[in-house]
């Protein structure tokens, strides 16, 4: 992909992340910590779906770190599991 159509692309999934708003939404700081992860790891979910947390937590140690710590951040992980799941590398 040229870096065009990658800026085009993560606009696209970004305004998708953005436009979800379903009930148990995240924050929009894990929606922009985390468009790219989405993109490359879950995008075969719908945003704010079950089906996107259970894949984005299936692939937790491919996470980028700005993603991970934004859902620290959020609540939406414990900083404990991270560790323990870091340490098991």
């Amino acid at each position: 992909m040229t870096k065009i159509q990658n800026i085009l692309a993560a606009s696209i999934t970004l305004g998708a992340l953005l436009v979800s708003s379903q009930a148990g939404a995240v924050s929009l700081g894990v929606k922009l910590a985390c468009a790219a992860d989405y993109h490359a790891h879950c995008s075969m979910h719908a945003p704010d779906s079950p089906g996107v947390r259970k894949c984005m937590r299936a692939v937790g140690r491919n996470l980028s770190q700005g993603c991970i710590s934004a859902l620290v951040a959020a609540g939406e992980v414990s900083k404990s599991t991270v560790e323990r799941k870091v340490a098991t590398k």
